[in-house]
């Protein structure tokens, strides 16, 4: 740091300003400083209309973003609506065409009817049963009663061509002991009808409480070939 020292420091090429020169300087600077005041207080004064347009704008974001959430619920309950209302359609078609089908069976079982009802008027007109099946159960049924019949008969024939005082057994061997009957002849029929659980006793009548169950009316069934009618007769 000593001035001696020459390796420590260097002189400086130049020379002083003039005192006029320094103070047309200083002028020049402050006119460069007041320009740049103004120029600060425009900018603060721009500053300042842009935070308040920004504090504007945050202020109506918000109060947005509550009508957004507002406008979001809103639509999803829509949403949710319409999905309801989906699901009921789809439901509602899937019913549609349930009883699409129901009636489409429906129309196929009356057309077979009608089809039936005609081929049975037809058999009908022309002298005979209605259907086969009708045919088939009525010749079972008269089969039936003929062996009844005969059965009815054989077994009167047997009983009056049987001795007195002597009966037969499984085996066929000769007894003089009394036979026991194991079935009784109704009033009403006239056919041999065996006795129950406790022989040689009838069965027992109907109860008091029989009383109470009304008899029922037998009806006349009047068939008219010229209309195809099958009409209950009586009450």
């Amino acid at each position: 740091e000593s001035p001696a020292n020459t390796q420590r420091w260097r002189r400086l090429e130049g020379r002083d300003p003039e005192p006029g020169d320094l103070a047309a300087k200083i002028q020049l600077l402050d006119e460069r400083l007041s320009d740049k005041k103004e120029q600060l207080l425009e900018k603060e004064l721009v500053l300042e209309e842009v935070t308040n347009l920004a504090n504007r704008l945050r202020k109506q974001a918000i109060e947005r973003r509550e009508g957004t959430l507002e406008l979001a619920q809103a639509v999803n309950e829509v949403q949710g609506k319409i999905k309801a209302t989906t699901r009921k359609m789809m439901a509602s078609v899937s019913e549609l065409s349930m009883y699409q089908a129901t009636a489409i069976k429906l129309t196929h079982d009356n057309t077979q009817a009608s089809d039936s009802l005609m081929e049975a008027q037809r058999r009908f007109e022309a002298g005979y049963a209605p259907s086969e099946e009708v045919e088939l159960e009525w010749q079972r049924h008269s089969l039936t009663l003929d062996r009844r019949h005969e059965e009815a008969l054989a077994s009167a024939a047997a009983a009056a061509a049987q001795p007195s005082g002597v009966a037969t057994i499984d085996l066929d061997v000769p007894t003089t002991a009394e036979p026991r009957p194991n079935a009784y002849i109704p009033d009403d029929l006239g056919i041999p009808k065996p006795y129950g659980n406790n022989a040689p006793f009838k069965p027992t009548g109907a109860g008091s409480s029989m009383r109470h169950i009304r008899k029922p009316v037998l009806r006349e069934i009047d068939i008219d070939p010229a209309a195809g009618l099958v009409s209950l007769g009586g009450g």
